[in-house]
């Protein structure tokens, strides 16, 4: 079973200075904690058929397993992260799903 953890993060009062934190801190904190993740996709969200999304990025980390999940959240290096991605999600609290991911692949 591959496991993920999506976040998603509202729109932040300062676009520019949510992006800023986000690419330059936020990012390499998580590669450089988070060491049983085996993927990272992080998204710009650009629309919704619906009209205006809610949710201006969407982060899913991938992991082998729940287990290496609850392995690489139980560290304060963790928390640490979490409370990073508290501070710079101004627009309210991010939104976080543990999913399990089935994949289908169509034409190249």
């Amino acid at each position: 079973m591959s496991v993920k953890l999506v976040v998603m993060y509202p729109y932040p009062k300062d676009q520019a200075a949510f992006e800023k934190a986000y690419t330059t801190e936020h990012i390499p904190m998580v590669a450089k904690n988070l060491t049983r993740c085996t993927k990272a996709v992080y998204t710009r969200v650009l629309m919704s058929p619906q009209g205006a999304s809610p949710f201006c990025r969407i982060a899913e980390l991938h992991y082998p397993s729940l287990e290496a999940l609850q392995a690489d959240f139980s560290t304060p290096e963790a928390q640490a992260l979490g409370a990073h991605a508290a501070s710079i999600s101004t627009g309210g609290p991010a939104v976080s799903l543990i999913c399990d991911e089935d994949t289908v692949s169509f034409k190249p």
